[in-house]
């Protein structure tokens, strides 16, 4: 469960993805500061919410995986509060008017947001990735090791039929003589 304080007519985004574990879904909920729920899904693999607060307070947000116990989650999640300024200006300076350079700093500073925005997106796929290869890793491991001991048994197997045909041979021929 987590908490954050968010003043009122403030936007607010959660957006979340479930990067590993079991069917990669989850259970998710958001509360503002009265107890109303305001959002809530469920086994949900990825989602964004957004919203605009109608109260000052504590609003909180949980992720539940209640209904699967066995298996554990790795869940990404980011929570946005407010509107970013993209640089700090002056109150009294240029108000109305922006200059060719605060123009272009907007600019690259919008680009870099998308650069952010895709770079987190490579991210988690690449978790997502990481975390598919390191369970099929592991199941490789344990067909191989019963590879390993299905063979070592068909040898062991194969070893003991050998010689009892050769035992029972030189057994019965010095019983003749």
């Amino acid at each position: 469960m987590f908490f954050e304080d968010v003043d009122q007519d403030e936007e607010i985004t959660l957006e979340y993805q479930v990067i590993s574990g079991g069917k990669y879904d989850v259970d998710v909920f958001i509360e503002d500061p009265k107890g109303q729920v305001i959002y809530k899904e469920t086994k949900k693999q990825y989602d964004a919410f957004d919203h605009t607060t109608n109260l000052k307070g504590t609003y909180k947000f949980c992720f539940s995986n209640e209904f699967s116990t066995f298996t554990h989650k790795v869940v990404y999640f980011d929570f946005i509060k407010g509107e970013e300024d993209p640089f700090a200006r002056d109150v009294g300076a240029h108000i109305t008017v922006l200059t060719q350079l605060e123009t272009s700093c907007v600019t690259i500073h919008e680009a870099l947001k998308t650069v952010i925005e895709y770079q987190t997106h490579h991210r988690l796929r690449e978790a997502k990735g990481r975390a598919r290869a390191e369970r099929l890793n592991e199941k490789i491991q344990w067909w191989s090791l019963g590879e390993f001991c299905l063979i070592l048994g068909i040898g062991l197997t194969q070893v003991l039929v050998l010689r009892s045909f050769f035992t029972d041979n030189k057994q019965k021929q010095s019983t003749k003589i």
